[in-house]
């Protein structure tokens, strides 16, 4: 089965990049530059996963994910922050927002694969 992931960075360098490492794991990846975006696409595709950049311009990551979690026909997707904020409480802060995990930046390309993987495929939440 392939799975569907939206990336939603504002960064085009890194869409690049976490599109063709994603790809090049089999994955189908479509990109949004920005939260309002992120929210129209996500509820044409219904992806598997979305990855959710933090800080953007106009509607931020927080933002858009909280619109995605109350809506009840989005509200049961996995939603992963990425964001360059690493400060102690940080993670806490995106989990208790309802997102379901949190990836700092610089990202690990080796690592990146791994985490979808673990969450598309349901193995032990972190």
């Amino acid at each position: 089965m392939s799975y569907t992931i939206l990336i939603v960075e504002d960064n085009p360098h890194n869409r690049i990049l976490f599109r063709d490492v994603l790809t090049f794991h089999g994955y189908v990846v479509a990109v949004a530059c920005d939260g309002n975006e992120a929210i129209t696409m996500t509820r044409e595709l219904m992806p598997d996963l979305i990855l959710m950049d933090i800080q953007m311009p106009g509607m931020d990551g927080m933002a858009a994910g909280a619109i995605l979690k109350e809506d009840p026909a989005t509200s049961g997707l996995k939603l992963i922050a990425l964001t360059s904020c690493a400060m102690r409480g940080d993670q806490e802060k995106f989990l208790a927002a309802g997102f379901d995990d949190y990836l700092s930046k610089p990202i690990n390309t080796r690592e990146l694969p791994n985490l979808v993987k673990r969450w598309l495929e349901g193995a032990d939440q972190p």
